[in-house]
């Protein structure tokens, strides 16, 4: 009787549904909590999430290696040529706003705000700023070193634009990671660092780390639910994106998965540090679904 028992448990996990997500380790949070509150209604389906970057999931995507990307960046003109020399029909669905956070160490009492131009004299291409006092007159003698996301990442591609003005283009003498998790504790355990990644990664570790406001020119702004979701916090405020293989749509349950995707990631993004979009917005992108 155990045994039979125990076969037929095997036989209930073995149903050969699986949706297949990765990509951005910045929407990361948000499609890992999609999928563990999925799996609750349908236990049936399988719901694995990477974290190879928007670039790397991307890679896996355009081929048909994957169903569902997770993006904190539109994609690519090279990728979306890449996609229809393969075959692959897609749809774009936006389903959260992300504030991209700089964060120094909790020990770091000098800096509270960073001008856009300090930031760029500090991350652009050939940059030889390696002390504190370099960037900003007052600032002490102090070591600076540097974390952010590696080439692959979707962050590294909207930060690199936003702030050195063009994609892509950025010092490389940094410590470079797809793992924001990996970036929290880099700067964390740095007195003299500085890194940028999502903000929910602040969120979720704002007593290791302090979060500087930015100035863009019409005052230093900091990342915050409130500033996010008005645009103030600029020009770092970006939205983030899945995209999903319309063929993998012909499967009831990945349908299943995107609409319950779309159905609940307003909450879920606020839940793990995000600012979900109006409702009208989730609407129109269910009604293009449907």
């Amino acid at each position: 009787m155990l045994l039979a028992l125990v076969m037929l448990s095997g036989c209930g996990t073995g149903t050969g549904k699986e949706i297949l997500v990765d990509g951005s380790s910045t929407v990361f949070p948000i499609s890992q909590a999609v999928a563990e509150e999925f799996r609750k209604v349908r236990p049936d389906v399988q719901v694995p999430v990477g974290i190879s970057g928007t670039g790397g999931g991307m890679k896996r995507f355009v081929t048909g290696g994957i169903d569902v990307a997770d993006a904190s960046r539109r994609m690519k003109e090279s990728e979306r040529e890449e996609a229809v020399a393969n075959g692959i029909e897609f749809t774009e669905f936006t389903v959260a706003y992300d504030g991209l956070s700089i964060v120094v160490n909790s020990s770091n009492n000098f800096v509270t705000c960073l001008t856009t131009g300090e930031l760029k004299s500090i991350w652009e291409p050939g940059s030889k700023l390696k002390n504190w006092n370099q960037v900003r007159d007052g600032f002490p003698d102090k070591p600076l070193r540097l974390y952010g996301p590696d080439t692959d990442s979707g962050t590294f591609d909207y930060f690199t634009r936003a702030i050195n003005g063009e994609e892509d283009a950025s010092r490389s003498d940094y410590t470079a990671s797809s793992d924001d998790n990996v970036l929290v504790q880099g700067v964390s355990g740095d007195p003299g660092s500085i890194g940028y990644f999502g903000f929910a990664y602040y969120t979720e570790n704002r007593e290791i780390l302090n979060v500087l406001g930015v100035d863009d020119g019409a005052g230093c702004i900091r990342p915050s639910i409130t500033t996010i979701n008005n645009g103030s916090y600029s020009p770092l405020s970006r939205p983030m994106f899945i995209y999903v293989n319309n063929a993998s749509l012909e499967h009831e349950y990945v349908q299943a998965f995107v609409r319950f995707y779309l159905n609940n990631a307003a909450e879920l993004a606020e839940e793990v540090g995000y600012v979900g979009l109006p409702d009208s917005e989730y609407q129109s992108q269910l009604d293009e679904l449907n």
